[in-house]
């Protein structure tokens, strides 16, 4: 399976992945799980929101046991963040017939749309419309940097963007929902451990700040008669990791638009997104209040305009306890939990849905922590260790 999806959407250049939401690359990826369910003689289904369901067992039955992730990356992605947990649980469910169990309840294997958010800026698009938390009107207004909207990409990719929306009735199916992903950090590295169990996603959000001047000539122009958003924005950048590190939480200005973008122009604007994340919600408003507030404070300096737009944001998720606990005690010993538990500063499908079905996760080990990067990477022996991980807890849940 692990070679067979590798090719699809990689850069033969920078080595990184290239899956974005509705294009050639995310229809390979779809025909992909696709052709992995129907081998399997599991009943495929694409459900309103283009998130893909493989079942076995009786869809319309009730307490259903969901395992999977996500195929989509980030720009120059690695090929474990999301494709890990698909991948993980095919092979969960072929451990689990050669151990020959039986099935109490219906377990399905998923791949929600558009995780990322790379062409559309909102992460986890499939998941957010099935839960409610973005409205088919919202959705609509959401466009990539080439100006595509979202509901054309899908019109263009063979897929009706009328039929996106809430999804409460399929939700009121699923018992539980456990994602396996590879740890986005390096905790287990540094307690020795293959697997571990997340606790809590961090608070977390994403900031568009527009910074607006006059563009000119960057040879005829003096110094003193321009108002050049780049040294503004720029400032604003390092307050970001001053704000970070001061409160001990996370800060990023990882993209960045510029018009009219020419090597001879002083820009017009400057558009630049923030993503900060913090252990809990206090910290994270410290933070962006105080890379708002000297934001402004650099913009009026500079003599220009700035507005700020939250263009997403994820409260702190606690998963559910009892099923958390529930998997620490699958995967425990003699009862006890004693397999890490930790927090992750990364958002996840899981994560979106906490509040509308129970929700846990499985991490598998990062031994560098590098991750939304072609470096990212996780040994064979702990993926092997992961799929271990998933059938069991899958057998604990669904063949009780």
């Amino acid at each position: 399976m692990w070679r067979d999806l590798a090719p699809i959407g990689r850069d033969k250049d920078s080595g990184g992945y290239r899956r974005y939401a509705w294009t050639a690359a995310d229809a390979d990826c779809r025909e992909w799980f696709k052709a992995q369910a129907e081998s399997r003689g599991l009943t495929y289904e694409l459900d309103r929101n283009g998130n893909q369901w493989a079942w076995l067992g009786d869809p319309n039955a009730g307490d259903a046991v969901v395992t999977g992730s996500h195929l989509d990356s980030v720009p120059d992605g690695g090929a474990f963040d999301g494709p890990l947990g698909v991948v993980s649980s095919f092979a969960a469910l072929d451990e689990l017939r050669a151990r020959g169990v039986e099935f109490t309840k219906p377990l399905a294997l998923t791949n929600f749309g558009d995780e990322e958010g790379a062409r559309f800026g909102l992460a986890c698009v499939g998941s957010r419309l099935t839960s409610g938390k973005l409205t088919p009107a919202q959705a609509a207004e959401l466009r990539g940097m080439d100006g595509v909207s979202l509901p054309k990409a899908m019109e263009a990719a063979g897929y009706d963007p009328e039929a996106i929306g809430a999804d409460p009735e399929r939700l009121s199916r699923i018992g539980a929902f456990i994602e396996l992903h590879v740890e986005q950090g390096r905790a287990l590295d540094l307690s020795g451990d293959a697997v571990g169990i997340a606790s809590a996603i961090w608070p977390h959000g994403r900031w568009r700040f527009d910074f607006r001047g006059e563009a000119n000539h960057a040879g005829t122009t003096r110094l003193v008669d321009r108002r050049d958003p780049m040294l503004p924005y720029a400032e604003t950048v390092l307050a970001a990791r001053r704000e970070a590190e001061l409160a001990g939480a996370v800060a990023t200005f990882g993209k960045i638009s510029v018009e009219p973008n020419g090597v001879n122009a002083i820009p017009s604007l400057v558009r630049g997104w923030l993503d900060s994340r913090a252990a809990d919600q206090d910290t994270l408003d410290q933070v962006v209040t105080g890379v708002e507030k000297a934001a402004r404070e650099y913009a009026d300096k500079h003599g220009l305009d700035l507005t700020t737009v939250r263009e997403s944001f994820t409260p702190v998720v606690e998963f559910d306890h009892a099923l958390r606990d529930e998997l620490g005690r699958i995967l425990g010993t003699d009862g006890e939990i004693t397999v890490p538990v930790l927090g992750t500063g990364a958002g996840h499908d899981a994560g979106i849905l906490a509040d509308r079905i129970p929700t846990a996760m499985l991490f598998v080990r990062n031994p560098t922590g590098v991750s939304h990067s072609p470096a990212e990477h996780a040994a064979e022996g702990d993926c092997l260790a992961g799929v271990s991980a998933l059938a069991d807890v899958l057998e604990g849940l669904a063949c009780r």
